[in-house]
């Protein structure tokens, strides 16, 4: 039955990039019924990949809020997230911390280097964002970004490394600035949102430092 699971899938997909969402806010995205989205969205639930939750807003009725449950976010894996853990863990306890920290420093260099290679000759800062959201959802991270008022604002919605990154706060800062190499000194990229930290995403604001200039000037 490939039509019901693709059904799913972009429900699942949909509550992953786009947090929490009434049946009506799902249907209306995928074009269809309110009634064919409740189906649906029962229809996970039974599977345990999504549960709903009842908001009041205002006057009027209760509104329900669907969301992933842990069971539906593991329909998008984590990277070999039980092998990464277990060797992180034997190289700290065997090699030491700072073995560790070499090993993810090694990683960041590879990584740099693959980024390069696909970046070359990009010249506008755009095209370049719009180049590395591509590399970065092909590597699992569902990556999305758009213009915005001074700069950009690049939006991660999983990430398949977390097990590791929960672990190792090194990741989280060797992504961070494996982003500032890459798109270079022209721009200033800061956090806002972290998946490690409790968020649905990882959000990272990237200003223009021209457009900042002017903007101050």
């Amino acid at each position: 039955m490939p039509k019901i699971k693709a059904a799913a899938d972009r429900f699942l997909v949909l509550l992953k990039t786009r947090g929490p969402q009434t049946a009506a806010s799902l249907a209306a995205e995928l074009g269809m019924t309110g009634e064919g989205a409740r189906l649906q969205l029962l229809k996970l639930a039974e599977e345990g990949l999504v549960a709903a939750t009842t908001s009041a807003k205002g006057v009027g009725r209760p509104v329900q809020v669907w969301n992933l449950t842990a069971q539906g976010n593991a329909h998008f894996p984590d990277t070999h997230a039980a092998l990464t853990l277990q060797l992180m863990q034997t190289i700290r306890h065997e090699l030491g911390q700072e073995a560790l920290d070499q090993i993810i420093s090694a990683r960041e260099n590879q990584q740099l280097e693959k980024y390069r290679a696909a970046l070359d000759g990009i010249a506008d800062v755009g095209d370049k964002i719009a180049r590395f959201a591509a590399l970065r959802t092909a590597e699992g991270f569902l990556a999305e970004w758009r213009k915005d008022g001074n700069g950009f604002t690049f939006i991660e919605n999983h990430c398949p490394i977390c097990s590791a990154a929960a672990q190792c706060v090194n990741i989280c800062q060797s992504e961070l600035r494996t982003f500032r190499t890459i798109l270079g000194d022209e721009v200033k990229i800061r956090r806002t949102d972290h998946i490690v930290s409790g968020d649905h995403r990882c959000v990272y604001r990237i200003d223009v430092m021209e457009n900042l200039a002017l903007k101050e000037d």
